[in-house]
């Protein structure tokens, strides 16, 4: 290894060391009895996923599955009867006066199955303020992006310390798969291919379309291109640039511990897992 690699992680072991101390505390993220062992799909809310759902709803429905983000404002949300659902954007937790987050907690309070709910842990007061179903267990998980040696990240990783950085939300959803002990874990809806429909117009402004399974609310699509307004397109690519590695890092954590991971996602431009399919 190059001295200068060595240096890079070193400082980011340090910059790591820092969050942990800063932002990491205990979590009360535990393996089910029945888990360990055992598969769950996880379900991005990618377009495929409309067409994953009308071909094996069925076999959806009767399999451990992890929902993520807006899923439960979705029609498709009360047949799948997800066993566990995760949110980890801060605009879940701080932006409770939008409508579309609104509904989401109105469909959470309405499920009449039992639930693992799976947020950060600096914002477990606001779910347990949010959420009083007594059919829904909330959980906690570390939401820290954290880098260094492959020994450095395994040990933190496996203690729950924190987890590759977590550009997006199927990242800390396959490490709390990992984490709840399951050791075949399918991925399902994580299309990622923004790639495809990203542009800059006449203005200098980026503009991305991100489809999801279901049909977008006029109001998020808004919110969504607010956001993406105020990167430019450098910024942006490079987020994508973090979300891809990242998943290299999930592999790595994910293969030390004997858990496989499949990517079941037509057309999916995650290139870290292994392809398969239902």
């Amino acid at each position: 290894m190059k001295a200068s690699d060595i240096l890079s992680s070193i400082g980011l072991m340090a910059k790591s060391l820092v969050k942990i101390a800063a932002y990491s505390r205990k979590t009360n993220l535990k393996c089910p009895a029945d888990a360990s062992g055992n598969s769950i799909i996880v379900l991005g809310n990618g377009p495929s996923l409309a067409d994953t759902i009308r071909e094996h709803g069925a076999k959806l429905a009767g399999s451990t599955c992890m929902a993520v983000n807006f899923a439960a404002n979705a029609p498709e949300f009360a047949r799948l009867k997800p066993r566990y659902y995760i949110m980890a954007d801060p605009h879940f937790f701080n932006r409770t006066d939008d409508a579309n987050v609104k509904k989401l907690y109105a469909s959470l309070e309405a499920i009449d199955w039992k639930m693992t709910l799976i947020v950060p842990n600096s914002f477990r007061a606001t779910a347990k303020a949010m959420v009083a179903n007594p059919a829904i267990n909330i959980c906690y998980f570390n939401f820290n992006g954290l880098e260094g040696s492959h020994f450095f990240e395994n040990f933190c990783y496996r203690h729950k310390l924190g987890m590759p950085r977590p550009r997006n939300v199927l990242i800390p959803a396959l490490m709390c798969a990992i984490w709840l002990g399951y050791t075949d874990i399918k991925i399902a809806g994580a299309d990622h291919s923004w790639l495809r429909s990203i542009w800059v117009n006449e203005n200098n402004e980026v503009v991305s379309v991100q489809p999801h399974f279901y049909k977008e609310d006029k109001k998020e699509e808004k919110r969504v291109q607010s956001e993406y307004t105020n990167y430019r397109l450098h910024q942006i690519l490079y987020s994508f640039y973090i979300a891809f590695k990242s998943y290299f890092g999930v592999r790595r954590f994910a293969d030390r511990h004997n858990v496989k991971i499949t990517n079941i996602t037509p057309g999916s431009y995650i290139d870290a897992f292994e392809r398969g399919s239902l």
